[in-house]
């Protein structure tokens, strides 16, 4: 089992740039996909961004591309979120979550993210 916590979130002024991050506790983080998620209010909760346990890959929401990055970091079992030219409709609660074989999944407790036009 994995426990998630986020933290980085807060206000920013549209333009700005924030980075979010992702604490995993627990054993073989590095066994584990990781992703990013957010749900505004009255939303879905939508995927943003996703790597693969290895890193070697990356996937992004068409909402994102060229402006979110989420890069990990193995030695301090950690996942972030590198968000640049923010943009009022980003406000959201950013969500992490670990997955392991496709089956078990762990989601953190969320961080808000409120950027002003």
């Amino acid at each position: 089992q994995v426990q998630l916590v986020e933290s980085g979130g807060g206000l920013v002024q549209a333009g700005g740039s924030l980075r979010l991050s992702c604490a995993a506790s627990g054993r073989s983080f590095s066994n584990y996909a990781m992703a990013w998620f957010r749900q505004a209010p009255g939303k879905e909760r939508e995927l943003v961004a996703a790597i693969t346990s290895a890193g070697g890959s990356t996937n992004y929401a068409d909402s994102v591309k060229g402006r979110f990055t989420i890069p990990r970091d193995y030695d301090k079992n950690t996942v972030y979120l590198q968000m640049n030219s923010l943009k009022p409709e980003d406000t959201a609660m950013y969500y992490c979550k670990a997955v392991l074989l496709s089956v078990y999944t762990y989601w953190g407790q969320g961080t808000q993210v409120t950027v002003s036009s």
